[in-house]
């Protein structure tokens, strides 16, 4: 038996010169080796030609991908097996004028936003690193200078003095060609979306899905934009506040910090090369902010609400952001926002790929009594929870008196809602077991399962 099929091995029982883009796709990644003569779970079958195949096969693919690879042949219980070494690439390779890249154990064709990543990345570039047809005389000299005041603390070399250019150079804004790049212009450009039409964020506040209240289309430089679209969001969010001894707080539905450093990712990691706009969708108990751009391949979801290594889709545009203080590391972003919003006691927010794109998902409260109802709970179970929100701890106790049961009903309710995550369960057993509200989003639990136990439990 001979190794599974992975990202770096592909198993063919004979040759199809449509193996070619597999050999294109091993080349344009981390390399791979194709083995012909084998069938789909790695036993030999054996080719019949493997002599002829090992004369024409180095031809074949030098004259159809442009590469050169290791060709060699083995015996396998008494049967001829061919293995094709393929070795990465450091420019991009293609096969009838298509490129194709490994994802897992498959063959990808590249297109579209994907493709020109991807033959960006293979020359050393980011999209917002290559030339465009502008001059200085598109460049809002009055966002320069505000730069240079944000850019104190983190470049104290940087004077009001300097000029312009060599702000640009200093940023790597200004393309070999001498003109200038797209970072320069979305940074600040006069009307960047002169040059780039979706350079835009929406922000609309929705009482349903359907029920639009408001819409503000937000343009101008990215600068420009982290501001606007912040206070486009402030609009429909209500505040509060508390005194501290002389000093107060404002205390809005969700931490504006969080929603700020949101906002500024989506600016930072869009794909501007997308004809979709960043959008954010404002509802009553919850925000949605989503950009077309995907989490890069060496991150998952998951790493985000961890401390993780930082892949920007814009380099300068992240670099410049950092210098001017608008983010702090590279990759400490994602975990602050769910940290800003734990320490509010608001249930961590949940990042996304879908729609093509990346989302933030804030939710202002997860345990209304509609969206308790909703899970499937029982009237009892919907007032523990209700009455918990307003507590840092519960007893059973509490809950008995409360509910008016047995002290057996209370514990089979309270562990249910436990065993769905809603609960934690802090201390041993008996007097000392106390309880507290999770902060985090619950599985919603199968609704026809809960109402059998419903109705098994009630006393």
């Amino acid at each position: 038996m001979i190794d599974r099929e992975s990202q770096i091995t592909e198993f063919k029982p004979n040759w199809q010169d449509d193996y070619l883009k597999i050999i294109c796709a091993f080349a344009n990644m981390a390399g791979g080796t194709l083995i012909i003569g084998v069938d789909d779970k790695g036993n030999p079958v054996g080719v019949k030609n493997a002599k002829k195949l090992l004369e024409d096969l180095p031809n074949k693919i030098i004259n159809k991908v442009g590469i050169t690879p290791w060709i060699t042949t083995a015996r396998k219980d008494k049967k001829d097996i061919i293995h094709i070494k393929v070795s990465p690439s450091s420019v991009p390779i293609s096969y009838d004028g298509r490129y194709y890249v490994r994802s897992g154990s498959t063959t990808q064709k590249l297109k579209g936003s994907e493709l020109m990543d991807f033959l960006l990345k293979k020359t050393g570039k980011t999209w917002d690193d290559i030339s465009i047809e502008a001059s200085f005389s598109d460049i809002d000299v009055s966002v320069v200078e505000d730069f240079k005041n944000l850019a104190k603390n983190r470049i104290p070399a940087v004077s009001k003095m300097d000029s312009i250019k060599k702000i640009f150079r200093n940023l790597d804004l200004i393309a070999e060609d001498k003109n200038l790049t797209n970072a320069g212009i979305l940074l600040f450009g006069k009307e960047p979306q002169r040059f780039f039409i979706s350079a835009k964020t929406r922000v609309g506040r929705f009482k349903t899905s359907v029920d639009i209240i408001d819409t503000v289309i937000i343009t101008g430089n990215l600068f420009r934009q982290v501001e606007v679209t912040v206070e486009a969001i402030k609009k429909h969010l209500s505040v509060r506040f508390e005194i501290k001894g002389i000093q107060r707080k404002d205390i809005w539905d969700y931490p504006i910090e969080a929603i700020r450093e949101a906002v500024v990712n989506a600016l930072i990691h869009k794909d501007y090369s997308s004809t979709a706009e960043i959008q954010i969708r404002i509802y009553d108990d919850k925000i949605w902010i989503w950009n077309p751009g995907a989490l890069p391949p060496q991150l998952t979801v998951d790493d985000l609400k961890r401390e993780h290594s930082s892949y920007p889709r814009n380099l300068l545009i992240a670099n410049a952001f950092y210098l001017a203080g608008l983010i702090e590391r590279w990759g400490s972003g994602t975990k602050r926002i769910v940290d800003l919003c734990i320490a509010q006691q608001l249930p961590e927010p949940e990042y996304k790929e879908e729609q093509g794109g990346f989302s933030v998902w804030f939710y202002k409260d997860i345990y209304t009594e509609e969206d308790l109802k909703k899970m499937g709970l029982n009237e009892r179970q919907i007032k523990v929870m209700l009455y918990a929100k307003g507590k840092v701890t519960i007893t059973n106790k509490e809950i008995r008196e409360m509910v008016g049961v047995s002290d057996r009903t209370v514990i089979r309710d309270l562990n249910k809602l436990c065993e769905l995550g809603m609960l934690k369960k802090i201390g041993g057993t008996g007097r000392g077991t106390v309880y507290t509200l999770t902060r985090q989003k619950p599985d919603k639990p199968d609704i026809n399962t809960t109402k059998t136990r419903q109705k098994k439990n009630y006393e």
